[in-house]
């Protein structure tokens, strides 16, 4: 760790995994968080195109650095590292955003620090909290996992055997034309075509030993629709089929670890009725809840910045010809040298 400015560290993080193009500046020393950018493309109709997120971050990834730049008053130059998310996530999105954090390590002579995208999650939910050893809960668009630091690393307690929880209520929103899939006030569109609604039969709930499964709920839930029954019940037992399901899998986690903290984060961390289940639920465990801000908990780089802070305080850098994007990397195949300290904390050493 090269001491400067009378210690202080800047890093700065780049996310480009999924719809959204993020740029985080942060310190170690307070205030923390320095700059959040975000350039969101945004579909005419249907899901995410890959190659149309490419082209739109190719097109934004520039002004978004400059912008966080300024946004925190500083240069390139007074940055110590630039960190980036490698995945997981979409193949020519990630590639954007890979290279713009290799071009400016090379050209500026900045250490590259990777990234991974679920870990991010995971360390924006315990800095914003507070909480330094929970057992959380990450559900998002493409993620759906239980997971708590074990010997080094976040091992898995539970996950999806298929599509995540956010694809869930965002595929059935479109395919029942019922809003465009989003959160407004904490809720999503299925939670508000939800009120009124009340439990049918017809929905599978699927839990296989810690794992959740989400796919056969959305053909059941689909076929229903299909079949005449209405649509706030259907919304209304979807909804709680499947939260349900991912409440039960944190708990068992809980109990299984013996920890007395919990957090929910990702982007389906702002549902409000999904919070009031996990605070239910760590209530009855006499454990402290507390979800991610929800400023962060949706994709931003402000939490690549953050993981990216610690990781290069504790030794973590990759030389940028050696920088690859693994669409497919797990959280349980990253070490955690620097668990648990956060930003803010004294400075290793």
């Amino acid at each position: 760790m090269p001491p400067k400015r009378d210690g202080e560290v800047l890093v700065l993080g780049i996310e480009s995994t999924a719809h959204t193009f993020g740029v985080g500046i942060v310190s170690a020393r307070p205030p923390i968080v320095r700059a959040d950018v975000r350039r969101r493309w945004t579909p005419r109709e249907g899901g995410i195109l890959p190659r149309e997120v490419a082209e739109f971050f190719s097109l934004h990834a520039g002004e978004a650095v400059a912008e966080a730049l300024g946004e925190a008053g500083v240069s390139i130059a007074d940055v110590d590292a630039v960190a980036v998310a490698l995945g997981p996530g979409m193949g020519p999105a990630l590639r954007v955003g890979a290279t713009v954090a290799r071009a400016l390590s090379a050209k500026y002579g900045k250490p590259l620090v990777p990234v991974n995208h679920a870990v991010a999650h995971v360390e924006a939910a315990r800095f914003t909290t507070g909480l330094r050893d929970p057992v959380a809960l990450y559900v998002a668009g493409g993620n759906t996992t239980v997971v708590s630091f074990v010997a080094g690393r976040y091992r898995t307690f539970g996950e999806t055997l298929d599509i995540a929880l956010g694809n869930l209520l965002d595929t059935f929103a479109r395919e029942a034309g019922i809003a465009p899939p989003y959160v407004a006030g904490g809720l999503h569109a299925v939670d508000r075509c939800a009120e009124g609604g009340g439990f049918i039969e017809g929905i599978p709930y699927v839990v296989k030993g810690q794992d959740v499964s989400f796919s056969g709920i959305l053909t059941a839930a689909l076929r229903l629709l299909k079949r005449g029954a209405r649509l706030r019940d259907v919304c209304y037992t979807l909804r709680e089929v499947a939260f349900s399901s991912v409440v039960e899998v944190t708990e068992r986690c809980l109990a299984h670890t013996g920890k007395m903290q919990a957090t929910l984060t990702g982007g389906v961390a702002a549902n409000r009725v999904l919070n009031e289940k996990m605070s239910l639920m760590a209530g009855l465990h006499g454990a402290v809840y507390r979800p991610v801000d929800v400023r962060l908990s949706g994709d931003n780089g402000v939490m690549i910045a953050l993981t990216g802070l610690a990781a290069y305080l504790h030794g973590v850098t990759i030389d940028p010809g050696e920088a690859y994007i693994r669409q497919r990397w797990r959280i349980d195949e990253v070490d955690i040298p620097w668990y648990p300290w956060l930003p803010g904390d004294p400075p290793p050493g």
